[in-house]
Protein backbone atom coordinates (compact mmCIF):
# COMPACT_ATOMS: atom_id res chain seq x y z
CA UNK A 1 0.00 0.00 0.00
CA UNK A 2 1.59 3.46 -0.82
CA UNK A 3 0.17 6.81 0.30
CA UNK A 4 0.45 9.86 -1.75
CA UNK A 5 1.04 10.23 -4.70
CA UNK A 6 3.64 12.86 -5.63
CA UNK A 7 7.34 11.88 -7.75
CA UNK A 8 8.16 9.51 -4.69
CA UNK A 9 4.91 8.00 -3.57
CA UNK A 10 4.47 6.48 -7.51
CA UNK A 11 8.25 5.48 -7.41
CA UNK A 12 7.76 3.64 -4.79
CA UNK A 13 4.79 2.10 -6.30
CA UNK A 14 6.58 1.59 -9.41
CA UNK A 15 9.18 -0.49 -7.47
CA UNK A 16 6.81 -2.27 -5.42
CA UNK A 17 5.21 -3.60 -8.56
CA UNK A 18 8.51 -4.16 -10.22
CA UNK A 19 9.57 -6.55 -7.63
CA UNK A 20 6.37 -8.65 -8.72
CA UNK A 21 3.85 -7.53 -5.45
CA UNK A 22 0.43 -6.22 -5.51
CA UNK A 23 0.43 -2.49 -4.98
CA UNK A 24 -2.55 -0.26 -4.68
CA UNK A 25 -1.97 3.72 -4.77
CA UNK A 26 -3.78 6.41 -3.13
CA UNK A 27 -4.28 9.80 -3.41
CA UNK A 28 -6.68 12.31 -1.92
CA UNK A 29 -7.08 14.84 -5.05
CA UNK A 30 -8.89 14.25 -8.24
CA UNK A 31 -5.57 14.39 -10.10
CA UNK A 32 -2.16 12.43 -9.01
CA UNK A 33 1.38 13.97 -9.25
CA UNK A 34 1.86 15.87 -6.02
CA UNK A 35 4.14 19.04 -6.81
CA UNK A 36 4.37 17.85 -10.28
CA UNK A 37 1.21 18.46 -11.64
CA UNK A 38 -0.17 21.45 -14.48
CA UNK A 39 -3.39 23.24 -14.58
CA UNK A 40 -4.97 26.28 -16.52
CA UNK A 41 -5.31 28.15 -13.22
CA UNK A 42 -8.09 29.55 -14.25
CA UNK A 43 -6.87 30.74 -17.56
CA UNK A 44 -8.60 28.09 -20.32
CA UNK A 45 -5.71 27.05 -23.52
CA UNK A 46 -3.04 27.92 -21.23
CA UNK A 47 -0.85 25.14 -19.29
CA UNK A 48 0.90 26.28 -16.13
CA UNK A 49 3.42 23.87 -14.25
CA UNK A 50 2.08 24.28 -10.44
CA UNK A 51 5.31 23.49 -8.75
CA UNK A 52 8.01 21.38 -10.66
CA UNK A 53 8.63 22.63 -14.23
CA UNK A 54 12.64 21.69 -15.11
CA UNK A 55 13.60 18.43 -14.07
CA UNK A 56 17.09 18.19 -14.37
CA UNK A 57 16.92 15.47 -11.23
CA UNK A 58 14.97 13.93 -12.89
CA UNK A 59 17.30 12.78 -15.76
CA UNK A 60 20.42 12.12 -13.70
CA UNK A 61 17.71 9.95 -11.34
CA UNK A 62 19.00 6.26 -12.23
CA UNK A 63 15.57 5.30 -10.96
CA UNK A 64 13.86 7.18 -13.36
CA UNK A 65 16.16 6.53 -16.37
CA UNK A 66 15.45 2.73 -15.72
CA UNK A 67 11.98 2.90 -16.30
CA UNK A 68 12.09 3.93 -20.33
CA UNK A 69 8.97 6.83 -19.60
CA UNK A 70 9.32 7.63 -23.37
CA UNK A 71 7.05 4.61 -24.05
CA UNK A 72 3.97 6.03 -22.40
CA UNK A 73 4.66 9.42 -24.55
CA UNK A 74 7.10 11.60 -21.95
CA UNK A 75 9.13 14.06 -24.03
CA UNK A 76 11.78 16.20 -23.12
CA UNK A 77 12.83 19.37 -23.85
CA UNK A 78 16.05 20.55 -24.04
CA UNK A 79 16.63 24.37 -24.34
CA UNK A 80 20.35 25.49 -26.03
CA UNK A 81 21.44 26.79 -22.55
CA UNK A 82 20.38 25.70 -19.30
CA UNK A 83 19.98 28.86 -17.18
CA UNK A 84 20.59 32.52 -17.54
CA UNK A 85 21.70 34.65 -14.70
CA UNK A 86 21.28 38.52 -15.94
CA UNK A 87 23.30 41.32 -14.37
CA UNK A 88 22.85 45.16 -14.94
CA UNK A 89 23.59 46.81 -18.34
CA UNK A 90 22.39 44.00 -20.51
CA UNK A 91 24.97 41.13 -18.94
CA UNK A 92 24.06 37.94 -18.58
CA UNK A 93 26.12 34.67 -17.74
CA UNK A 94 24.87 31.13 -19.33
CA UNK A 95 25.09 28.08 -18.13
CA UNK A 96 25.34 25.86 -21.39
CA UNK A 97 25.01 22.03 -21.66
CA UNK A 98 28.62 22.28 -22.96
CA UNK A 99 30.66 22.63 -20.22
CA UNK A 100 33.46 24.44 -22.51
CA UNK A 101 30.95 26.70 -23.80
CA UNK A 102 29.66 27.91 -20.49
CA UNK A 103 33.47 28.58 -19.56
CA UNK A 104 34.13 30.10 -22.89
CA UNK A 105 31.42 32.89 -21.64
CA UNK A 106 33.07 33.37 -18.17
CA UNK A 107 36.14 35.72 -19.53
CA UNK A 108 38.39 35.70 -17.00
CA UNK A 109 37.02 32.71 -14.87
CA UNK A 110 36.33 30.44 -17.51
CA UNK A 111 39.11 27.88 -16.65
CA UNK A 112 38.50 28.23 -13.14
CA UNK A 113 34.88 27.40 -13.81
CA UNK A 114 36.09 24.45 -15.91
CA UNK A 115 38.62 23.27 -13.68
CA UNK A 116 35.69 23.00 -10.18
CA UNK A 117 32.93 21.06 -12.29
CA UNK A 118 34.85 18.80 -15.14
CA UNK A 119 36.69 16.28 -12.89
CA UNK A 120 32.48 15.76 -11.46
CA UNK A 121 30.76 15.96 -14.80
CA UNK A 122 33.21 13.23 -16.19
CA UNK A 123 32.19 10.81 -13.87
CA UNK A 124 28.68 11.91 -12.68
CA UNK A 125 26.70 8.62 -12.92
CA UNK A 126 29.69 7.74 -9.98
CA UNK A 127 29.07 10.89 -8.21
CA UNK A 128 25.27 10.06 -8.22
CA UNK A 129 25.05 7.40 -7.05
CA UNK A 130 26.61 8.47 -4.01
CA UNK A 131 25.36 11.92 -3.26
CA UNK A 132 21.83 11.03 -4.18
CA UNK A 133 21.30 8.08 -1.76
CA UNK A 134 20.74 7.35 2.10
CA UNK A 135 23.89 7.59 4.46
CA UNK A 136 26.40 4.30 3.50
CA UNK A 137 29.73 3.52 2.63
CA UNK A 138 30.55 4.92 -0.53
CA UNK A 139 31.40 3.19 -3.46
CA UNK A 140 33.57 5.65 -4.75
CA UNK A 141 35.43 7.49 -1.75
CA UNK A 142 38.32 9.22 -4.04
CA UNK A 143 35.36 11.00 -5.43
CA UNK A 144 33.04 11.87 -3.00
CA UNK A 145 35.57 13.17 -0.84
CA UNK A 146 36.84 15.27 -3.80
CA UNK A 147 33.97 16.61 -4.55
CA UNK A 148 33.09 17.55 -0.63
CA UNK A 149 35.93 19.52 0.17
CA UNK A 150 34.92 22.01 -2.16
CA UNK A 151 31.31 21.36 -1.50
CA UNK A 152 31.37 21.71 2.52
CA UNK A 153 32.85 25.29 2.11
CA UNK A 154 29.71 28.11 1.72
CA UNK A 155 28.77 28.90 -1.59
CA UNK A 156 29.38 32.56 -1.12
CA UNK A 157 32.99 32.22 0.18
CA UNK A 158 33.50 29.47 -2.84
CA UNK A 159 32.46 32.06 -5.51
CA UNK A 160 35.12 34.74 -3.90
CA UNK A 161 38.10 32.56 -3.84
CA UNK A 162 37.85 30.53 -6.87
CA UNK A 163 35.88 33.53 -9.53
CA UNK A 164 37.22 36.74 -9.54
CA UNK A 165 34.59 38.23 -12.13
CA UNK A 166 30.98 39.37 -11.43
CA UNK A 167 29.51 36.89 -14.13
CA UNK A 168 30.53 33.79 -12.46
CA UNK A 169 30.14 34.74 -8.80
CA UNK A 170 26.39 35.63 -9.65
CA UNK A 171 25.94 32.28 -12.07
CA UNK A 172 27.35 30.05 -9.22
CA UNK A 173 25.06 31.99 -6.57
CA UNK A 174 21.64 31.68 -8.64
CA UNK A 175 22.77 27.46 -8.52
CA UNK A 176 23.27 27.48 -4.70
CA UNK A 177 20.25 29.16 -4.33
CA UNK A 178 18.48 26.03 -4.85
CA UNK A 179 19.88 25.28 -1.44
CA UNK A 180 16.95 27.69 -0.11
CA UNK A 181 19.53 28.85 2.70
CA UNK A 182 21.97 31.33 2.93
CA UNK A 183 24.33 31.39 0.82
CA UNK A 184 26.99 31.85 3.97
CA UNK A 185 26.15 28.67 5.33
CA UNK A 186 28.37 25.58 5.39
CA UNK A 187 27.57 22.90 2.68
CA UNK A 188 25.59 25.73 0.68
CA UNK A 189 28.38 25.06 -2.41
CA UNK A 190 27.65 21.45 -2.49
CA UNK A 191 24.51 22.60 -4.36
CA UNK A 192 25.94 25.32 -6.58
CA UNK A 193 28.24 22.55 -7.77
CA UNK A 194 26.07 19.79 -8.28
CA UNK A 195 23.22 22.45 -10.31
CA UNK A 196 26.07 23.42 -12.18
CA UNK A 197 27.45 19.69 -13.07
CA UNK A 198 24.10 18.46 -13.90
CA UNK A 199 23.97 20.51 -17.42
CA UNK A 200 27.09 18.80 -19.13
CA UNK A 201 25.78 16.01 -17.59
CA UNK A 202 22.58 15.46 -18.22
CA UNK A 203 20.67 18.90 -19.15
CA UNK A 204 17.74 20.68 -17.66
CA UNK A 205 14.87 19.57 -19.34
CA UNK A 206 11.46 20.49 -19.48
CA UNK A 207 8.40 18.40 -20.54
CA UNK A 208 6.90 18.67 -23.59
CA UNK A 209 2.90 19.31 -22.41
CA UNK A 210 3.38 20.53 -19.21
CA UNK A 211 4.92 18.55 -15.97
CA UNK A 212 1.41 16.93 -15.59
CA UNK A 213 2.78 14.45 -18.38
CA UNK A 214 5.66 13.05 -16.59
CA UNK A 215 3.25 11.97 -13.46
CA UNK A 216 0.79 10.41 -16.56
CA UNK A 217 3.60 8.68 -17.75
CA UNK A 218 4.98 7.50 -14.10
CA UNK A 219 1.22 6.39 -13.88
CA UNK A 220 1.10 4.41 -17.03
CA UNK A 221 3.98 2.75 -15.73
CA UNK A 222 2.33 1.36 -12.50
CA UNK A 223 -0.87 0.73 -14.23
CA UNK A 224 1.06 -1.41 -16.96
CA UNK A 225 3.28 -3.66 -14.15
CA UNK A 226 -0.48 -4.24 -12.58
CA UNK A 227 -0.89 -1.29 -10.01
CA UNK A 228 -4.05 -0.31 -8.53
CA UNK A 229 -4.77 3.61 -8.55
CA UNK A 230 -7.54 5.07 -6.12
CA UNK A 231 -8.25 9.27 -6.40
CA UNK A 232 -10.13 11.09 -3.92
CA UNK A 233 -8.98 8.86 -1.09
CA UNK A 234 -7.64 10.80 2.09
CA UNK A 235 -5.67 9.06 4.51
CA UNK A 236 -6.32 11.11 7.80
CA UNK A 237 -5.78 8.18 10.15
CA UNK A 238 -3.21 5.47 10.04
CA UNK A 239 -7.21 3.08 11.12
CA UNK A 240 -8.50 4.03 7.71
CA UNK A 241 -6.06 1.82 5.75
CA UNK A 242 -7.24 -2.01 4.51
CA UNK A 243 -4.69 -4.53 5.72
CA UNK A 244 -1.12 -4.33 3.85
CA UNK A 245 2.03 -6.32 4.54
CA UNK A 246 3.84 -3.08 4.27
CA UNK A 247 2.59 0.78 3.85
CA UNK A 248 4.42 3.40 2.37
CA UNK A 249 3.51 6.98 3.09
CA UNK A 250 4.92 9.86 0.73
CA UNK A 251 4.47 12.51 3.48
CA UNK A 252 6.23 14.81 5.64
CA UNK A 253 6.79 13.95 9.71
CA UNK A 254 4.14 16.45 10.64
CA UNK A 255 1.25 14.84 8.27
CA UNK A 256 2.72 11.50 9.63
CA UNK A 257 2.23 11.83 13.52
CA UNK A 258 -0.91 13.42 13.01
CA UNK A 259 -1.96 9.70 10.81
CA UNK A 260 -0.48 7.84 13.31
CA UNK A 261 -1.70 9.20 16.46
CA UNK A 262 -1.44 7.66 19.78
CA UNK A 263 0.11 4.68 18.14
CA UNK A 264 3.32 6.45 18.16
CA UNK A 265 5.00 6.70 22.02
CA UNK A 266 5.90 10.10 23.13
CA UNK A 267 9.43 9.96 22.55
CA UNK A 268 8.88 9.43 19.14
CA UNK A 269 6.33 12.30 18.70
CA UNK A 270 8.81 14.63 20.45
CA UNK A 271 11.35 13.59 17.95
CA UNK A 272 8.60 13.95 14.86
CA UNK A 273 7.82 17.52 16.00
CA UNK A 274 11.58 18.84 16.25
CA UNK A 275 11.98 17.73 12.60
CA UNK A 276 12.81 21.54 10.82
CA UNK A 277 10.57 22.96 7.71
CA UNK A 278 12.86 25.27 5.87
CA UNK A 279 12.07 28.66 4.15
CA UNK A 280 8.84 29.06 1.80
CA UNK A 281 8.07 29.84 -1.28
CA UNK A 282 5.63 32.69 -2.86
CA UNK A 283 5.04 31.84 -6.65
CA UNK A 284 3.63 33.98 -9.09
CA UNK A 285 2.06 32.70 -12.87
CA UNK A 286 1.98 34.65 -15.42
CA UNK A 287 0.07 35.12 -18.58
CA UNK A 288 2.20 37.58 -21.33
CA UNK A 289 1.08 39.17 -24.35
CA UNK A 290 4.86 38.40 -25.40
CA UNK A 291 8.25 36.83 -24.22
CA UNK A 292 9.86 38.18 -21.43
CA UNK A 293 11.86 41.49 -23.03
CA UNK A 294 15.12 40.50 -21.56
CA UNK A 295 17.80 43.68 -22.00
CA UNK A 296 20.16 40.60 -22.17
CA UNK A 297 19.02 38.75 -25.34
CA UNK A 298 20.94 35.71 -24.35
CA UNK A 299 18.26 34.68 -21.10
CA UNK A 300 15.91 33.92 -24.05
CA UNK A 301 18.00 30.66 -24.66
CA UNK A 302 16.86 29.24 -21.49
CA UNK A 303 14.30 27.90 -19.99
CA UNK A 304 15.62 29.18 -16.13
CA UNK A 305 16.47 32.64 -15.44
CA UNK A 306 18.05 33.38 -12.01
CA UNK A 307 17.19 36.59 -11.64
CA UNK A 308 19.03 38.60 -8.53
CA UNK A 309 21.72 40.38 -9.85
CA UNK A 310 25.02 40.05 -8.28
CA UNK A 311 26.58 37.48 -5.95
CA UNK A 312 26.63 39.70 -3.19
CA UNK A 313 22.68 41.02 -3.42
CA UNK A 314 21.32 36.58 -3.89
CA UNK A 315 23.63 36.64 -0.84
CA UNK A 316 21.83 39.46 0.77
CA UNK A 317 18.40 38.03 -0.28
CA UNK A 318 18.93 34.88 0.95
CA UNK A 319 20.22 35.77 4.25
CA UNK A 320 17.11 38.00 5.16
CA UNK A 321 15.14 35.35 4.72
CA UNK A 322 17.48 32.47 7.23
CA UNK A 323 16.54 35.72 9.23
CA UNK A 324 12.92 35.55 9.20
CA UNK A 325 12.87 38.47 7.26
CA UNK A 326 10.81 39.15 3.85
CA UNK A 327 13.50 40.32 1.08
CA UNK A 328 12.79 43.88 -0.14
CA UNK A 329 14.66 42.87 -3.44
CA UNK A 330 13.99 39.19 -3.44
CA UNK A 331 16.07 36.30 -5.44
CA UNK A 332 13.88 34.90 -8.01
CA UNK A 333 13.68 31.80 -10.47
CA UNK A 334 11.78 32.97 -13.25
CA UNK A 335 10.63 29.94 -15.68
CA UNK A 336 9.48 30.96 -19.17
CA UNK A 337 8.36 27.07 -20.74
CA UNK A 338 6.96 28.68 -23.97
CA UNK A 339 9.41 29.73 -25.64
CA UNK A 340 10.55 26.33 -26.50
CA UNK A 341 7.18 24.62 -25.87
CA UNK A 342 4.36 25.81 -27.64
CA UNK A 343 1.67 23.87 -26.28
CA UNK A 344 1.75 26.09 -23.49
CA UNK A 345 -0.07 28.83 -24.78
CA UNK A 346 -2.57 30.14 -27.33
CA UNK A 347 -0.60 31.57 -30.71
CA UNK A 348 1.06 34.69 -29.50
CA UNK A 349 0.70 34.35 -26.09
CA UNK A 350 3.29 32.94 -23.56
CA UNK A 351 3.16 31.98 -20.11
CA UNK A 352 5.95 32.61 -17.33
CA UNK A 353 6.69 31.94 -13.65
CA UNK A 354 8.58 33.53 -10.67
CA UNK A 355 8.96 32.18 -7.13
CA UNK A 356 11.40 33.63 -4.63
CA UNK A 357 12.34 32.23 -0.91
CA UNK A 358 10.37 33.71 2.29
CA UNK A 359 10.39 32.66 5.36
CA UNK A 360 8.09 29.27 6.91
CA UNK A 361 4.47 30.28 6.50
CA UNK A 362 4.90 34.08 5.78
CA UNK A 363 1.50 35.71 4.67
CA UNK A 364 3.65 38.25 3.26
CA UNK A 365 2.70 39.96 -0.39
CA UNK A 366 5.53 39.43 -2.77
CA UNK A 367 3.72 40.35 -6.36
CA UNK A 368 5.42 43.72 -6.47
CA UNK A 369 8.93 42.99 -5.00
CA UNK A 370 8.98 39.88 -7.72
CA UNK A 371 8.32 41.71 -10.48
CA UNK A 372 9.59 44.92 -9.74
CA UNK A 373 12.73 42.47 -10.12
CA UNK A 374 12.06 40.90 -13.61
CA UNK A 375 11.32 44.35 -14.68
CA UNK A 376 14.78 45.42 -13.78
CA UNK A 377 16.44 42.97 -15.81
CA UNK A 378 13.65 43.48 -18.50
CA UNK A 379 12.27 46.69 -18.92
CA UNK A 380 8.74 46.60 -20.17
CA UNK A 381 7.98 42.99 -18.53
CA UNK A 382 5.09 44.42 -16.57
CA UNK A 383 3.38 45.61 -19.70
CA UNK A 384 2.72 42.28 -21.19
CA UNK A 385 1.41 41.00 -17.65
CA UNK A 386 -2.41 39.94 -19.20
CA UNK A 387 -3.25 37.66 -16.00
CA UNK A 388 -1.53 36.12 -12.90
CA UNK A 389 -1.92 33.33 -10.53
CA UNK A 390 -0.05 34.01 -6.95
CA UNK A 391 0.60 31.07 -4.88
CA UNK A 392 1.52 32.38 -1.66
CA UNK A 393 2.49 30.03 1.33
CA UNK A 394 -0.68 29.46 2.95
CA UNK A 395 -2.20 28.62 -0.42
CA UNK A 396 1.00 26.14 -1.19
CA UNK A 397 0.12 23.97 1.61
CA UNK A 398 -3.80 23.43 0.84
CA UNK A 399 -2.57 22.82 -2.25
CA UNK A 400 -0.13 20.14 -1.52
CA UNK A 401 -0.35 19.44 2.65
CA UNK A 402 3.37 18.22 1.93
CA UNK A 403 4.05 21.93 1.51
CA UNK A 404 3.74 22.50 5.15
CA UNK A 405 4.01 26.20 5.58
CA UNK A 406 4.99 27.06 2.12
CA UNK A 407 8.08 24.60 2.14
CA UNK A 408 8.67 22.84 -1.01
CA UNK A 409 11.53 20.81 -0.33
CA UNK A 410 9.69 18.60 2.36
CA UNK A 411 12.21 20.31 5.15
CA UNK A 412 15.08 22.40 5.76
CA UNK A 413 18.05 21.02 3.19
CA UNK A 414 20.87 22.27 5.94
CA UNK A 415 23.50 19.97 6.61
CA UNK A 416 22.76 18.22 9.45
CA UNK A 417 19.33 17.67 8.11
CA UNK A 418 19.96 16.61 4.80
CA UNK A 419 22.20 13.78 5.49
CA UNK A 420 20.03 12.51 8.79
CA UNK A 421 16.53 12.99 7.29
CA UNK A 422 13.84 12.99 8.85
CA UNK A 423 15.89 11.76 12.10
CA UNK A 424 19.20 10.11 12.49
CA UNK A 425 18.43 6.28 12.52
CA UNK A 426 20.35 3.05 10.72
CA UNK A 427 17.11 3.26 8.15
CA UNK A 428 15.60 6.63 7.40
CA UNK A 429 12.82 5.19 6.04
CA UNK A 430 11.61 3.02 8.40
CA UNK A 431 9.08 4.34 10.95
CA UNK A 432 8.77 3.59 14.79
CA UNK A 433 5.77 1.19 13.38
CA UNK A 434 6.51 -1.89 12.40
CA UNK A 435 5.94 -2.17 8.47
CA UNK A 436 5.22 1.28 7.92
CA UNK A 437 7.63 3.33 6.10
CA UNK A 438 7.95 6.73 4.88
CA UNK A 439 9.19 7.58 1.24
CA UNK A 440 8.90 11.82 0.56
CA UNK A 441 11.17 14.49 -0.16
CA UNK A 442 11.56 14.49 3.65
CA UNK A 443 13.79 11.16 3.43
CA UNK A 444 16.76 10.91 1.94
CA UNK A 445 17.98 12.50 -0.43
CA UNK A 446 15.54 15.13 -0.18
CA UNK A 447 13.90 17.43 -2.19
CA UNK A 448 13.76 17.64 -5.99
CA UNK A 449 11.97 15.47 -8.59
CA UNK A 450 14.01 12.34 -8.87
CA UNK A 451 11.79 9.40 -7.43
CA UNK A 452 14.82 8.07 -5.22
CA UNK A 453 13.02 8.92 -2.21
CA UNK A 454 10.14 6.25 -3.18
CA UNK A 455 13.05 3.83 -4.54
CA UNK A 456 14.89 3.34 -1.41
CA UNK A 457 12.10 3.12 0.92
CA UNK A 458 10.54 0.71 -1.38
CA UNK A 459 13.62 -1.74 -1.46
CA UNK A 460 13.65 -1.14 2.42
CA UNK A 461 10.39 -2.17 2.54
CA UNK A 462 11.20 -5.33 0.24
CA UNK A 463 13.88 -6.36 2.63
CA UNK A 464 12.24 -5.76 5.88
CA UNK A 465 8.93 -7.09 5.05
CA UNK A 466 8.23 -8.16 1.27
CA UNK A 467 11.04 -10.88 1.14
Amino acid sequence: MVVGSGPNGLAAAIALARAGRTVRLLERNAELGGSVRSSDLGFPGFVHDTCASVFPMAIASPFLRSLQLERHGLEWIHPPACAAHPLDEGRAALLWRSLDETAAGLGLDGEAWRNLVRPFAERAEDLFADILAPPHWPRHPALLLRFGLPGIQSAAGLARRRFREPEARALFAGLAAHAVQPLEKAGTAAFGLLFALLAPACGWPIVRGGAQRLTEALAAEFVRLGGAVETGREVADLGQLPPARAVLLDVTPRQWAAMAGKRLPSRARARLGAYRYGPAVYKIDWILSGPIPWSAPACAQAATVHVGGALEEVAAAEAAVGRGQVPPRPFVLVVQPSLFDPARAPAGMHTAWGYCHVPLGSGADLTGAIESQVERFAPGFRARIQGRHVFSPPTWEAHNPNCVGGDIMGGSMDLRQLLLRPRPQADPYATELPGVYLCSASTPPGGGVHGLGGWFAARAALRRELR
